[in-house]
């Protein structure tokens, strides 16, 4: 668990945590509930470094060379009589 606090702090990390800690402040200072649970949702984000699913919110990119490649289809010319 502490490597995942302390380790791969990249940029969106950073602003989730500058946004969320701005949120907080707004929440209590203003007694929002609705904008501390946005707040919240985002310090919990850059805390555990999730984002959009569960591979955060970088496309799922394979290297894979073993895909089957698609066949090109077959194409019947049908004449009219």
């Amino acid at each position: 668990m502490i490597e995942i606090l302390f380790k791969n702090w990249h940029f969106i990390r950073w602003l989730r945590l500058v946004i969320g800690l701005v949120l907080m402040y707004q929440a209590f200072s203003g007694k929002d509930q609705v904008l501390g649970f946005f707040g919240a949702f985002l310090l919990f984000q850059a805390a555990t470094n999730t984002g959009c699913g569960p591979s955060g919110c970088a496309p799922n990119i394979t290297n894979d060379k073993n895909i089957d490649t698609a066949k090109e289809p077959e194409f019947e010319i049908i004449k009219p009589k």
